[in-house]
């Protein structure tokens, strides 16, 4: 915690960071970042003004940053795949990496289905685009089976909740904090996770005119999310805590995300860019995307140095 308040307040001292007037818009998913940073402390002192804006997931989060309403925000590789496909002015600029046990298909409880060959035939609740479709289409290739092999159901994460509640379908395939909440509160299996099948990236990513105009103010804002993601792998209680006040949701649900996760803020490498190339190919095998893109021309590594100082690399 001392390494963590030194480098902001080195940050402070030298000198108002972005400008005092500048406004930065920031796109959150289930107060992931906000509840992070809030809990390490690390917002007390900002030298620019944050504004919060929650979504539900990274699709509409996309589309705020794409209309300009957004600077800044929160999303897994896939959702940001598509974007990039569909000409979104959007780039990579910090990388979040975390263990794969948190993206799964789950099923109910009480359901007959033991593994991912069970479900031939079967309806799997998804967002379309989503990091949960994108463990649908791993998990097929890596079997060996097509798209026609199972019943895809495009649907946001409230609406699937309520399909995979009611049995409307047979599985669910989704992410984090979802996946935590169904096992804890509802004891849902997992039957399939991605780890061994995809790259477990997300991204904080900005558009290209936030990264001109407001790059000083995110700069520091990565160094900071940087600095609490490193805080938060000691101190899973406390960040559970915050986070469940914030989203009124049982703390024991972030204590079950968060124990295994251990998420933290990488920059932007060789590796992370392989890892995105990866997803991007996985999207034109599907079928899914048409146009052939290139990882690297997505990705904005300039922000490496901010990252590394808040994580302490």
């Amino acid at each position: 915690m001392i390494r963590i308040a030194l480098a902001i307040a080195l940050l402070v001292a030298a000198g108002s960071v972005g400008g005092a007037q500048t406004l930065l818009r920031v796109g959150d998913q289930k107060g992931n970042s906000q509840a992070v940073m809030e809990a390490a402390g690390v917002l007390k002192d900002v030298p620019y003004k944050i504004e919060w804006k929650e979504f539900a997931a990274a699709a509409p989060l996309l589309e705020a940053l794409g209309a300009g309403a957004i600077d800044t925000g929160l999303v897994g590789d896939a959702p940001f795949t598509f974007a990039a496909a569909a000409n979104i002015p959007v780039k990579a600029i910090a990388a979040i990496r975390q263990s794969r046990e948190g993206l799964a298909i789950l099923v109910p409880e009480k359901s007959s289905i033991k593994s991912f060959d069970d479900l031939k035939g079967k309806k799997i609740a998804t967002g379309r685009g989503s990091i949960g479709h994108q463990l649908v289409l791993a998990a097929l290739e890596a079997k060996g089976w097509t798209a026609s092999d199972v019943q895809i159901v495009f649907l946001a994460p409230s609406d699937a909740k309520v399909a995979y509640s009611q049995g409307s379908v047979d599985a669910w395939s989704t992410w984090e904090p979802y996946v935590s909440q169904e096992e804890v509160l509802f004891k849902s299996r997992r039957i399939l996770t991605g780890e061994g099948l995809t790259p477990g990236l997300s991204f904080e990513v900005a558009t290209p005119e936030a990264i001109r105009d407001k790059r000083e103010a995110l700069a520091d804002f990565v160094q900071r999310l940087a600095a609490a993601r490193a805080w938060s792998l000691g101190n899973v209680n406390s960040y559970a805590e915050t986070w469940g006040k914030l989203m009124n949701i049982p703390p024991a649900v972030a204590v079950n995300w968060l124990s295994r996760a251990k998420i933290r803020i990488a920059p932007i490498d060789d590796s992370v860019v392989a890892g995105e190339q990866q997803t991007i190919d996985l999207y034109v095998r599907s079928g899914l995307i048409r146009q052939k893109l290139e990882a690297s021309a997505i990705v904005d590594r300039s922000f490496a140095e901010a990252i590394a100082k808040g994580a302490g690399l």
